[in-house]
């Protein structure tokens, strides 16, 4: 652990997107895949949820279950859920996949009082939204976006 340059405290992550079928669960296995690479995943707890409430219950998306499977990424069955204010009470990073995640994220919680939300682009040093492919049907953009983004929030951890 120490070899990484991580601190010894558990870092607790959620990723957030619109219904938690597609962006965010895709996020939260590549994140949990690229810790798991570096030796790293006793360090985080990672996990993901919607901002509405269209899909809860369901699992991911199947196309997003391909390009993971595609992508060499391991992940399991889930059920979306919905963000809570107890989340973000509990989580240090709320990584929200758009601007409208954002926006929503805020009306459930009150506010990003403690300055915990950011866009997963931005910590690839982009100004910019994940494409939603449930409407864009780009999956492979999609993951390109993912992967670039939990890359670069790993890499900032690691100089802590």
């Amino acid at each position: 652990m120490a070899a990484y340059g991580f601190s010894p405290i558990m870092t607790k992550i959620l990723f957030l997107c619109h219904g938690n079928i597609c962006r965010s669960p895709m996020a939260e296995f590549v994140m949990k895949y690229l810790a798991a690479q570096a030796g790293c995943s006793g360090d985080y707890q990672i996990d993901s949820a919607a901002v509405s409430t269209e899909e809860i219950g369901n699992d991911m998306y199947p196309p997003a279950c391909r390009k993971l499977r595609e992508k060499g990424i391991p992940f399991s069955s889930r059920a979306a859920r919905q963000v809570t204010a107890e989340d973000y009470r509990y989580y240090d990073h709320l990584i929200c996949m758009d601007r409208s995640n954002i926006r929503l994220l805020n009306y459930i919680t009150g506010g990003d009082t403690q300055g915990k939300v950011s866009r997963l682009k931005e910590w690839a040093g982009e100004n910019r939204d994940v494409a939603d492919p449930w409407y864009t049907g780009d999956f492979e953009a999609t993951y390109r976006d993912v992967l670039a983004g939990c890359t670069a929030f790993l890499k900032s951890r690691q100089k802590k």
